[in-house]
């Protein structure tokens, strides 16, 4: 079993949508206000608002995605405008981590690894 793609439930679809098309470097050729499948290797992440008010306090969910490079991707955060959580830091087990908030503040952690650098 594998998994096949994280669902982010949202009152705005698009707002949402953009920070991860520019994050991950995608453009899923969609401007849809409900649905949006942004596609990155085997994972699907899907962007979709059921029609019921979603009250933002996810505290509950935490994405995290492994990049080559922590630094290129933390400029890329502060100039899309997120709020940061904490910067680039290396952790004892290897891995050089950072978090912010997405639009609907879903805490995102971004990690690079020492062999991948």
């Amino acid at each position: 079993m594998i998994i096949g793609g994280v669902c982010l439930q949202t009152n705005d679809v698009i707002r949402l949508a953009d920070l991860y098309k520019n994050l991950l470097g995608i453009d899923n050729g969609s401007d849809d206000e409900v649905h949006q499948v942004i596609i990155a290797e085997e994972t699907m992440l899907t962007i979709y608002n059921d029609g019921t008010e979603k009250n933002n306090k996810n505290q509950n969910i935490s994405l995290i995605f492994t990049v080559d490079d922590i630094d290129i991707f933390y400029e890329n955060v502060v100039r899309l405008g997120a709020e940061i959580i904490e910067r680039p830091i290396a952790r004892p087990w290897g891995a050089t981590n950072m978090s912010f908030y997405d639009p609907d503040r879903n805490v995102i952690y971004l990690r690079s690894f020492l062999e991948r650098k």
